[in-house]
């Protein structure tokens, strides 16, 4: 049967209009919620490590944004409760405004891409326009924007989303899955107020690289490299309760999710040290560990050795899955990995996935820092804000092109501002409503019925 033709299915999508009026999307009430958001948490918390639970309260804590990044899991609730098209992309599952940022292709080149895909999963894609719309409400309403400015910045990455993909839409197939955002866009994107800013801001993120991971993170003691300890932040591998062995054998099965160039290289380097390192806000709990490699260096008697670390990070269910389904692939990590290579433009050469032989627990390792950065969010003017915000907005419009009908989409969207005031109104309210959400959450460490962390 004959593929449909472009202008069907931008049809088919302006048809759904009459069961989901984009006008919709504005919707959303905390009175459909299924359950309490710090209840949701707790759930999370049973298969984390118990020492860490506190240290995830505790950042989550620190601001309302804070909170809105580590409950992912609540957001997916609420958003189930919305309306939906139908149209289903390789979400994101967490596209928030701090989940995008720079990073070194395998070619080092430098992009700015989506950087984070611990719960991607086929599913909505309207789910991950209003995570990252909330989330730039909410940055917008911690600096004290007015209601006018913050609807502003919001409904400007909406509407930059809207219009890339009615533009990929009209794009080859092929030119969608080579379309990038490079250095030199990023900085060119900006207002040229901020471009000198833009320009820094990729300057630092070029020094953030495998070299400097080493450099920050371990310590020569008699001629032997070792990550440096901060417990409970990091801890090396025999204090967690864990054996080089179990972790030799975890290796050997990533080595196995590798291409063959992959492994090759792998194969150059050896292990010499393992810790457990705590990492962001809403993964703090997932077991995560930081593996430093050595290789022999190329020549001369005063070469350094080369080395690298490698993050191996627990992959748990996507916090879609109770409203998507489970995962089709049989293993979060590959999960991860399969949704991460499916939409950004390049991925990490030594991106693959692996499984605990005791546990059966699932994990994905990549590289721990590959030229990383972003922009400052605290210290971002509305001006600024809201370039950032539309640049994010282009990144998650090209991930959906690339695993769903840009077509279809781009009938439903359209070329008028409905949609975007309609999900404009729909991240003002639930900013709102995630301030109250933070102010539980502190309440209750304070009052003791959630842990907090201790202080010596």
């Amino acid at each position: 049967m004959a593929a449909a033709s472009i202008d069907a299915r931008r049809e088919a999508g302006r048809a759904r209009r009459a069961d989901f009026p984009r006008s919709a999307h504005a919707e959303w009430s905390v009175s459909e919620r299924t359950q309490d958001p710090l209840a949701v948490l707790e759930q999370q918390a049973q298969t984390r490590v118990h020492e860490l639970i506190p240290v995830r309260y505790e950042r989550m804590g620190e601001s309302p944004f804070a909170f809105f990044r580590g409950a992912a899991a609540v957001m997916a609730m609420d958003l189930s409760s919305t309306p939906v098209t139908g149209l289903t992309v390789q979400a994101c599952g967490d596209a928030h405004v701090a989940n995008f940022g720079t990073f070194a292709t395998p070619e080092r080149n430098v992009v700015f891409d989506i950087n984070d895909f611990d719960e991607t999963d086929p599913g909505p894609w309207e789910w991950d326009v209003k995570r990252l719309a909330a989330s730039l409400h909410v940055v917008a309403r911690q600096h004290g924007f007015p209601l006018r400015e913050r609807d502003r910045v919001v409904s400007e990455a909406v509407r930059v989303y809207r219009e890339y993909v009615v533009h990929f839409a009209t794009m080859r197939v092929l030119d969608v899955w080579y379309d990038r955002t490079t250095a030199d866009d990023l900085v060119a994107h900006f207002p040229r107020r901020y471009r000198e800013q833009a320009q820094r801001d990729l300057t630092r993120a070029l020094r953030k690289d495998h070299l400097r991971a080493v450099a920050k993170l371990t310590t020569d003691t008699g001629g032997r490299p070792r990550f440096v300890e901060n417990p409970p932040i990091v801890v090396h591998l025999d204090a967690a309760g864990h054996d080089m062995d179990e972790v030799a054998e975890m290796l050997d099965d990533y080595r196995s999710s590798l291409a063959d160039d992959r492994r090759f290289l792998l194969d150059r380097f050896r292990i010499v040290d393992v810790a457990r390192r705590v990492v962001g806000v809403g993964s703090v709990g997932t077991r995560c560990w930081v593996c430093l490699f050595e290789a022999t260096p190329g020549s001369g008697a005063d070469a350094a050795p080369d080395r690298i670390i490698l993050q191996v990070k627990e992959a748990q269910p996507s916090v879609l899955a109770p409203y998507v389904g489970a995962s089709k692939l049989g293993h979060e990590g590959r999960r991860v990995v399969a949704g991460q290579r499916l939409t950004q433009a390049a991925s990490d050469i030594f991106l693959g996935w692996c499984e605990a032989p005791s546990s059966g627990r699932q994990y994905y390792v990549r590289q721990l820092w590959d030229v990383k950065g972003q922009g400052d969010l605290t210290r971002m003017d509305r001006g600024k804000l809201t370039a950032y915000g539309a640049l994010c907005a282009r990144a998650l419009a090209r991930a959906h092109a690339r695993t769903g009908d840009a077509a279809a989409l781009a009938g439903y969207l359209g070329t008028g501002d409905s949609f975007d005031r309609a999900v404009a109104a729909f991240a003002a309210r639930y900013a709102a409503n995630n301030d109250h959400d933070h102010a539980a959450l502190v309440e209750a460490v304070r009052a003791g019925s959630l842990p907090a962390r201790s202080r010596s």
